[in-house]
C-alpha cells in the first residue's frame, strides 16, 4: 500500500469533517469560536481519528459511519493540549509552531476553549443526524469507551499523577500507570472505539484494544525521547521540558538505549496483534512502524 497517500486522504477526510462540523469564528460568541478554530486547525498528525477510521476499516466498517469518533477523539486531544501547556500545567510558549492559546488569548479563555472543545466531542458524538446506520447500543459503547479513556480513570488520572510525581522517585508501575493512562489511554480508545462503530467481532476486538494498548504506550515512550533527543524546530514546542520539570519518564528511569528497546518491543507486540486481520489491517501495521519511526 502507499502508506503517505492513505494518511493524505484520511487526514484530508478528518480535516472537512471538523470543518464542516465545528461552529465557524463568527458563530456568537465569536472569541470562544475563534480559539477553538485556532488551536484544532493548527496542524497535527491527526494519529488519534486515523487510528479510529483504520480500526474500523481492519474489521470492515464504513468511514463515514466512524468519522464523527474521529473527529471528538481530536476535539479531545486538542482539549488536552491546550490545558497542558497552561502555565499551572507545564508552562509552554509554543504548540504546533505558533503560540499556545493562553499566549493568544489569554488564560481564562484557554481553559474556556479546552471546556468548549470537550463538551464538543460529546455533542458530536451524540448528534441525532450522525452515524445513522449505527446500531444505538454500539454507538452508546463507543461513547462510553472514549469517556472512560478522557476522564479520570484514564487521560485526566494519568496527568494528575504526571503533575503530582514531578520531582520524586516512583516505582515501574506508577511510571507506566502514567504512560499508560497521560496518552495511552486516548490512543486506546481511538483504536477500540473505532473497531466497536466498525462492527468488530468479540475476537476482533480484543485483539485492536492490545493492539491500541501497546501502540499508545510505546507512542509516549517515543515521545519521552523526542523531548530528549528533539528539537524546537522539529517538534514544533519546547524540548527537554521533561528534564526542567523533573517528570517522570521512560527515559529518566530507564535510559534512553532500554527506553528504544522497550519503545520497539511494544510497537512488535503491538502489530503481532493484528494477525488475525487480513490486509484490511495493513494501514494499522503502517501506522505502528510510522510511530516507531516519528521524528515530532
Amino acid at each position: 500500500m502507499n502508506f503517505k497517500q492513505y494518511l493524505q486522504s484520511r487526514q484530508r477526510l478528518v480535516e472537512e469533517a471538523l470543518q464542516r462540523w465545528v461552529p465557524k469564528e463568527d458563530t456568537f460568541p465569536p472569541e470562544v469560536h475563534t480559539a477553538m478554530r485556532y488551536s484544532l486547525f493548527a496542524g497535527g498528525k491527526r494519529l488519534r481519528p486515523i487510528l479510529a477510521l483504520a480500526a474500523a476499516e481492519a474489521v470492515g466498517g464504513n468511514q463515514e459511519d466512524v468519522l464523527p469518533l474521529a473527529c471528538a477523539l481530536e476535539l479531545i486531544h486538542t482539549y488536552s493540549l491546550i490545558h497542558d501547556d497552561l502555565p499551572a500545567m507545564d508552562n509552554d510558549d509554543l504548540r504546533r509552531g505558533k503560540p499556545t492559546s493562553h499566549k493568544m488569548f489569554g488564560e481564562a479563555l484557554a481553559i474556556l476553549t479546552g471546556d468548549a472543545l470537550l463538551t464538543e466531542a460529546f455533542f458530536l458524538l451524540a448528534r441525532p443526524d450522525l452515524m445513522p446506520r449505527v446500531p444505538p447500543r454500539r454507538r452508546l459503547r463507543a461513547i462510553w469507551e472514549v469517556a472512560r479513556a478522557a476522564g479520570s480513570l484514564g487521560m485526566v488520572g494519568g496527568q494528575t499523577m504526571d503533575i503530582l510525581c514531578q520531582g520524586k522517585e516512583v516505582d515501574k508501575d506508577l511510571l507506566e500507570y502514567i504512560h499508560t493512562h497521560k496518552t495511552g489511554a486516548l490512543i486506546a480508545a481511538a483504536v477500540s472505539g473505532g473497531a466497536i462503530i466498525g462492527g468488530a467481532s468479540s475476537r476482533q476486538y480484543r485483539a485492536l484494544s492490545k493492539y491500541g494498548e501497546k501502540l499508545g504506550l510505546a507512542f509516549q515512550i517515543i515521545d519521552d525521547l523526542l523531548d530528549v533527543q528533539g528539537n524546537v524546530n522539529q517538534m514544533g514546542k519546547a524540548v527537554h521540558k521533561d528534564n526542567i520539570l523533573k517528570k517522570v519518564t521512560y527515559p529518566a528511569f530507564f535510559g534512553l538505549q532500554e527506553s528504544k528497546r522497550l519503545a520497539q518491543s511494544l510497537i512488535a507486540e503491538a502489530t503481532l496483534h493484528l494477525q488475525i486481520f487480513d490486509k484490511r489491517a495493513d494501514p494499522l501495521r503502517e501506522l505502528a512502524k510510522y510511530i516507531l519511526k516519528r521524528s515530532n
